[in-house]
């Protein structure tokens, strides 16, 4: 049974306990109505993607209270500063490289050395964000492919039963999502249109690309390159047995075999192998080279629900790298 809570002191209280408790709570911003788990757990942010019905781990934008609490989470520059500082709070979201002292989990980055972040506008999402007193990731809270909600109402309709409670603060202001700005490159580029217009971006950014500068070279879109975070250790797909040399990346019972071993999940439990499956690549491939591996071999896993996007990922894990260096990295983070 999903909470409706009123957007007063004690509903946003309870929205908070709920948030931190590692549930899903839906909340209106001044664009959309987002489908908040806190960021940095990577078992709450599984949950967003089991509710959404997620094909894909698409990195999330993980909204904060202020700038200054913001930037704390990246590689800030003067450009990042400035665009903050005229349209924050509001419906821009910017992207940066993770900072040595980011909270945020890898689940909500999609393993991507970037973070998208936003300070969002309105008095129930500003209290909301303190009151949590860290960042939370929020997508919007409708199902993959849905239109996006823009009331209470709507969240319910689509989400009723499978997330725990919805803030309701009235219609959305905007209606539309927020501008997603890309600023981890040379160049900022536009990787979602949104409530923030090109024409008042350029006067501060000067130039701004977007996926139109690169109609053959480019996907039209972030997330859709065959290779997303790829180990050093090549993966093996759909492992029946362990070779010598290689690593297993285990869901349910453990092939044999292997003498470094990370399991998704020994019972099989889906949400448990999305929150776990970028630290599980990452070990593997890290502990694999230093004891001298060769290989990374990847179990099986359901191609239903989550598995489906799992699978999205180990598939990305186990393409060949595109050439390093250029606008071939294009991946960053859309809600």
């Amino acid at each position: 049974m999903t909470e409706i809570l009123k957007a007063d002191p004690a509903g946003i209280a309870r929205a908070a306990e709920l948030l931190l408790d590692g549930k899903l709570v839906a909340f209106g911003t001044e664009t959309v109505y987002g489908l908040g788990a806190l960021a940095t757990s990577d078992a709450a942010v599984a949950h967003i993607f089991a509710a959404k019905n997620r094909p894909r781990f698409n990195p999330l934008i993980n909204h904060f209270a202020d700038a200054e609490t913001a930037f704390k989470q990246v590689q800030t520059n003067e450009l990042a500063l400035k665009l903050a500082e005229a349209f924050w709070p509001g419906p821009l979201t910017l992207v940066l490289p993770r900072g040595p002292n980011a909270t945020i989990c890898d689940l909500a980055a999609a393993g991507l050395p970037t973070l998208a972040l936003r300070v969002p506008r309105g008095q129930t999402t500003h209290a909301l964000l303190n009151a949590v007193g860290q960042p939370i990731a929020a997508p919007s809270a409708n199902p993959s492919g849905r239109v996006s909600p823009s009331d209470a109402f709507h969240v319910l309709r689509n989400m009723e039963g499978k997330i725990d409670a919805i803030l309701d603060s009235g219609p959305c202001s905007v209606g539309l999502e927020s501008t997603v700005l890309d600023l981890s490159r040379e160049v900022p580029f536009l990787l979602r249109p949104g409530g923030v217009t090109l024409e008042q971006l350029t006067p501060i950014c000067g130039v701004i690309r977007n996926p139109d500068d690169y109609a053959t070279k480019l996907p039209a879109s972030p997330g859709m390159l065959a290779s997303h975070y790829a180990p050093a250790l090549p993966v093996r797909l759909n492992a029946e047995h362990v070779e010598p040399g290689e690593a297993l990346l285990a869901f349910g019972t453990p092939l044999p075999g292997s003498k470094l071993t990370w399991n998704l999940s020994e019972s099989g439990d889906l949400e448990e192998a999305a929150a776990r499956l970028f630290a599980g690549l990452r070990f593997l491939d890290s502990e694999g080279a230093r004891r001298g591996l060769h290989g990374i071999a990847a179990m099986p896993v359901p191609r239903h629900g989550l598995g489906l996007a799992i699978l999205d990922r180990l598939r990305r894990a186990a393409s060949p790298r595109p050439p390093a260096g250029g606008d071939d990295d294009l991946e960053a983070s859309l809600s």
